[in-house]
């Protein structure tokens, strides 16, 4: 056991006031649109790095370069990067024009009324087949906009409950970057943390959708949406999404929907042979600031460790967390800390990871319990934040569109994240707990 030494967490904190303190600045001071978004995350871990590599003279700069490499070479770390290309791969084949055609289907088979509720289930189910809550919010808030506009229902019902639908399927996919960053930095199958998860995240999704159809009901309407779809296209997400679900490698899953999707694409002619590398490295290429930050987080977090500064915080965390309840509520509020103070979900969670593994072990947590918490309790920070990615592309989309609103509008809307929360602490107090010592399937 390493000996515990406070000064060593010093880099996170320097992260943290980098990143948070000029995202501030950018976004409140200076108004700059996006302005947390403007700030290279990059470089400010960089700058973490830099100073823990000047902590603790009595390690050679050698030395410390191996401590790091050592660190970068878990198994996890390699395959989540692996998972991050691919799934980049993926996305950028089969791009992400079926999500329109799913929300204009469903609008054309259900009445109306039942707009708002069809605009939440529409969200929920392509998050949850894109792997993202950022691209799902930029797909669905013109339709809500549409929807509001022609219906008569008000325009934060109707993107609240987008973002609330994205938030869903962020946390439950098996292609997103906080399923991904949790399973592997835990070490436990996807499908074992989708099990896991579903009983927190489903209760909370059925209780808002019945709130959104009871606001619904009370709702005088003017009119109705209908557009041209195409549902040929929603092939690939749903390969990928039942192959996830079943078990199978999420390589092999990954590959399939690869496949597939490049053959309706080009069959149905909605890219060009020449066109469809170029799309796959540009979804790649998304996904290389990911790669680099999990790259970066786990030299930063393989030094911290060795100076003593995990058994440090686990020694503030064990006065204030008693039992085995009590460290999973730890842990969750640990990645809400790390969410509000980077403003994202991923970050937070790849950050969180090594801590929450020794807090797992120390309290008695199983991997794919202590995966499903950390990215719960992201989801739920993230998806209400004011100054997050998926808050200020749904005020973007609706302000190229002509509409001025503001997080403050949307908030009261959110009705998803504080149903998460209240569902998290259900699972965590009320439901009954497994013998912490059952096994755990491993990756």
């Amino acid at each position: 056991m390493k000996k515990s030494n406070p000064a060593a967490l010093l880099p996170i904190g320097v992260f943290l006031i980098l990143y948070l303190g000029l995202g501030i600045l950018f976004e409140y001071v200076l108004k700059i649109p996006m302005g947390f978004y403007n700030i290279p995350i990059v470089v400010a871990f960089l700058a973490a790095i830099l100073v823990a590599c000047l902590q603790n003279r009595e390690v050679k700069f050698d030395d410390k370069l191996g401590i790091m490499a050592q660190g970068l070479a878990d198994k996890n770390i390699i395959t989540m990067l692996l998972i991050f290309l691919t799934a980049g791969a993926f996305v950028g084949v089969v791009g992400r024009s079926s999500a329109e055609s799913v929300a204009y289907f469903m609008l054309s088979l259900i009445p109306a009324r039942f707009a708002v509720a069809v605009l939440f289930v529409v969200a929920c189910f392509v998050s949850t087949a894109m792997g993202t809550s950022v691209g799902t919010i930029t797909l669905i808030t013109p339709i809500a906009v549409t929807v509001a506009q022609a219906s008569g229902f008000s325009l934060p019902l109707c993107i609240g409950s987008v973002m609330g639908g994205a938030m869903f399927g962020d946390n439950l996919s098996f292609i997103s970057d906080t399923t991904i960053a949790a399973c592997n930095g835990q070490g436990c199958a996807m499908k074992d943390k989708f099990r896991e998860n579903f009983g927190i995240a489903f209760p909370a999704a059925v209780v808002t959708l019945i709130l959104i159809l009871v606001l619904s009901l009370r709702t005088d309407l003017s009119g109705t949406v209908a557009q041209e779809y195409n549902l040929i296209q929603i092939i690939p997400y749903v390969l990928v999404l039942a192959g996830g679900i079943v078990g199978i490698n999420v390589f092999v899953v990954l590959l399939i929907g690869i496949i597939s999707g490049s053959l309706i694409m080009l069959a149905t002619g909605q890219t060009a042979p020449t066109d469809l590398l170029a799309n796959m490295g540009s979804g790649v290429s998304g996904m290389f600031e990911t790669c680099m930050v999990a790259v970066l987080v786990a030299a930063m977090c393989a030094l911290i460790r060795e100076y003593g500064g995990f058994e440090a915080l686990l020694s503030a965390i064990r006065h204030i967390f008693k039992g085995r309840r009590g460290g999973q509520l730890g842990m969750g509020l640990l990645v809400c800390a790390m969410d509000v103070a980077t403003a994202n979900n991923t970050v937070a969670i790849v950050m969180a990871n090594p801590i929450a593994k020794e807090m797992a072990q120390e309290y008695g947590v199983t991997s794919k319990k202590t995966a499903s918490l950390l990215d719960t309790f992201s989801c739920i920070s993230q998806g209400a934040i004011p100054y997050g990615a998926q808050m200020l592309v749904a005020i973007s989309a609706a302000s190229e569109l002509g509409y001025g609103i503001t997080a403050f509008d949307i908030i009261p809307n959110l009705f998803y994240p504080g149903l998460l929360l209240i569902s998290s602490l259900v699972f965590i107090f009320v439901v009954p707990q497994k013998d912490p010592n059952e096994s755990d399937r491993q990756i």
